[in-house]
C-alpha cells in the first residue's frame, strides 16, 4: 500500500477536496497534492493531521479494513520489547541510567561517538 493512494482514497470516500483538507489541517493544498501523488512522504505529525481531518482514526490510514486488526499473540517466554530481556536488557539499563545523568553537551558528545563508531568498518 502507497500513503498517498490511501490519503487520496480516504479523501474521495468523504467527499472532500484537496482544499477542503488544506483548510483541517493548515497543510498548503499543493503539499497535499504531491503527498497523495507520492512524489513526498508525510511525517507521523503530518498523518496525524490528515486523520483527524478526515474524521478517520490514525489506524485507517494504514489498514483498510473496517475494524482494527487483530492483536497478534506471542508465543509464551518471548517479548516484542527488543532488549526486554537477558544480556541486552542488563546493558541497555545501564546506558539508561548513565545518560539520564548526562547534561545536554555530553549527551550530544556521546551519540555522536556512538554514530561515528557505527558507520566505521572493521578492517
Amino acid at each position: 500500500m502507497v500513503i498517498g493512494d490511501r490519503l487520496r482514497e480516504l479523501r474521495e470516500e468523504k467527499q472532500f477536496s484537496q482544499g477542503d483538507i488544506e483548510e483541517r489541517t493548515g497543510l498548503l493544498r499543493c503539499y497535499i497534492s504531491r503527498v497523495e501523488n507520492n512524489h513526498t512522504v508525510p511525517s507521523v505529525e503530518t498523518l496525524e493531521k490528515m486523520a483527524r481531518a478526515l474524521e478517520v482514526p490514525m489506524y485507517r490510514l494504514f489498514y483498510d479494513g473496517e475494524k482494527p486488526p487483530a492483536v497478534v499473540k506471542l508465543p509464551k517466554g518471548t517479548t516484542d520489547d527488543w532488549g526486554g530481556s537477558g544480556k541486552d536488557a542488563t546493558t541497555l539499563r545501564a546506558f539508561r541510567q548513565a545518560m539520564s545523568k548526562m547534561s545536554a553537551n555530553d549527551l550530544k558528545t556521546f551519540v555522536f561517538m556512538a554514530q561515528k563508531m557505527a558507520n566505521t568498518k572493521e578492517k
